[in-house]
């Protein structure tokens, strides 16, 4: 049995005419009445009753009607729903990410996919950064949201906004009334930092210090940037964050550009080269407008 089979006998079951059931398919009468008399054959029943005058449906044909329409209503939704998958509108996609990633743009871009894509269930797994490539690599996530892009035989990078790095310090700190500064001007202050051994971020930005000449002399480590940011306020130290978090602290700390040469802390998108989920790329260019 095939689908034509289906389609065929739904046809005349609904015309109850072969001349008008042939012509709705598009086909002749003759292959019409053959693909009925294989239907039957092969159901091993009559499905019509055929006079010269009229066709009319046997009470095995009434109830093969509803199954058949059943069949062809659910092959539908089959299709559509493959569809939808294919061209990312339907399905799950788990994301890592880290906790500062909640206090910046992210949960603003994902309420706008959310909007845009209702059909797709997006399961948020809160992990340091450094665990999310492992992560991806085994395939526990599909997508990781980090500030170190990656781009090798496996995974591939994709810019979901720019980020520059800016100086935090406590209100009425010393350089607090300077309008800009340039990161040589923090050699002699005590540093707030990410772990170094839990955070790529981190050791990018002691890299920056030594390479404006000088080592940044750590007084407090933590995991994560609101903290950081905290201990910051609280007079602790002065700090390197991403602009578009320490924004979020407002009067409670200062912030100062660092000019042109300010590092980066530029959030990516990271995924496999190789999935072939249809989520993915749809997730990060939605995020990513």
């Amino acid at each position: 049995m095939e689908l034509r089979h289906l389609r065929y006998f739904i046809a005349l079951a609904e015309e109850l005419s072969f001349t008008r059931a042939a012509q709705r398919l598009h086909v002749s009468q003759p292959p019409l009445s053959l693909q009925i008399a294989q239907l039957e054959e092969e159901l091993g029943a009559q499905l019509f009753v055929r006079t010269s005058r009229r066709v009319e449906l046997t009470l095995a044909g009434q109830a093969y009607l509803v199954d058949a329409r059943a069949v062809l209503e659910r092959l539908g939704t089959a299709r559509q729903r493959v569809a939808a998958i294919g061209q990312g509108q339907a399905g799950r996609i788990e994301v890592g990410l880290s906790g500062s990633h909640f206090l910046g743009p992210f949960p603003a871009a994902l309420a706008r996919y959310r909007q845009s894509h209702p059909g797709v269930d997006v399961v948020l797994h809160e992990m340091q950064p450094s665990l999310q490539q492992a992560a991806l690599r085994d395939k526990r996530i599909d997508v990781g949201i980090s500030r170190t892009a990656v781009n090798d035989d496996q995974l591939a990078s994709t810019l979901l906004w720019p980020d520059p790095v800016v100086a935090a310090l406590p209100p009425g700190h010393a350089l607090a009334a300077r309008k800009a500064l340039a990161l040589r001007d923090l050699r002699s202050e005590t540093f707030v930092m990410l772990r170094r051994d839990s955070s790529a971020h981190a050791e990018h930005m002691v890299q920056c210090c030594v390479q404006a000449g000088f080592a940044p002399r750590v007084a407090q480590t933590t995991v994560e940037l609101a903290a950081v940011l905290s201990l910051v306020a609280a007079g602790l130290g002065v700090a390197l964050v991403p602009s578009s978090l320490g924004a979020l602290f407002g009067p409670r700390v200062v912030l100062k550009t660092l000019g042109a040469k300010a590092p980066r802390a530029d959030v990516h998108a990271l995924q496999r080269r190789d999935d072939a989920l249809g989520v993915v790329p749809a997730f990060v260019r939605v995020v990513t407008g």
